[in-house]
């Protein structure tokens, strides 16, 4: 039988990771419409959705960070 600890809630880093993550998705986005100019009309219109989706993920981690950063400057209360 497994039982999970319990481990208290460490946000120190969270900025610092949702960071990182949106960095990844902007070098996504580039890569994909890189692949573009290789890529058929189905191809590409699946890139061009896909990227869409990603825009919409980089809008809210970047409100998440900011939410993150006010929540660190205030002492996470």
């Amino acid at each position: 039988m497994t039982f999970n600890k319990s481990y208290p809630d460490d946000r120190s880093d969270n900025v610092e990771k949702l960071q990182e993550k949106i960095q990844n998705t902007l070098e996504n986005i580039s890569e994909a419409e890189a692949s573009m100019a290789f890529s058929n009309e189905v191809e590409q219109q699946r890139i061009l959705e896909k990227n869409q989706k990603r825009e919409e993920s980089i809008q809210s981690m970047r409100i998440e960070a900011k939410e993150e950063a006010a929540a660190r400057k205030n002492g996470y209360k």
